[in-house]
């Protein structure tokens, strides 16, 4: 659990990084409309072998599910080396404030599609077997807010 955390952290540091790209070219300029911002970092921990069935949900169900529901996808990665490469999925999203957060991941669990995917995407056996999620908020000195 504490290696998961660890990568979970550099993970964080590191999408948020890369994000400063994506925020400079798609954040509005004023500073206001993102002071409330609320970044959710996901690690999800699969069963040995799921990984891929992970992946197929997402692409096939998932993203479009969370862009209909105003999730908005930053990215998504796996670690590239350790045990950590062969079941963990990493992504972080974004959402306007915690209310909009708590809106937007209660229509999409209700949402019929995605317990339709959800149900299928299990029939040969659960996929996830640990989610951690972390909100996290910019820094004063971020290039990301």
């Amino acid at each position: 659990m504490r290696k998961i955390l660890t990568i979970s952290v550099f993970v964080g540091f590191f999408v948020a990084v890369l994000a400063g790209v994506w925020s400079a070219a798609t954040a509005a300029d004023s500073p206001a409309c993102c002071k409330d911002r609320v970044f959710e970092l996901r690690t999800y921990v699969t069963f040995p072998g799921k990984l891929e069935d992970l992946h197929k949900r997402f692409r096939e169900h998932t993203c479009a599910l969370f862009k209909k529901h105003g999730i908005e996808m930053v990215g998504y990665w796996t670690p590239t080396e350790g045990p950590e490469a062969k079941n963990t999925l990493v992504y972080l999203v974004v959402f306007p404030n915690k209310e909009a957060q708590a809106k937007a991941w209660a229509d999409f669990k209700a949402d019929p599609d995605w317990q339709k995917a959800f149900k299928e995407s299990h029939k040969n056996g659960v996929i996830v077997d640990k989610v951690i999620s972390q909100n996290l908020t910019a820094t004063d000195y971020s290039p990301m807010k």
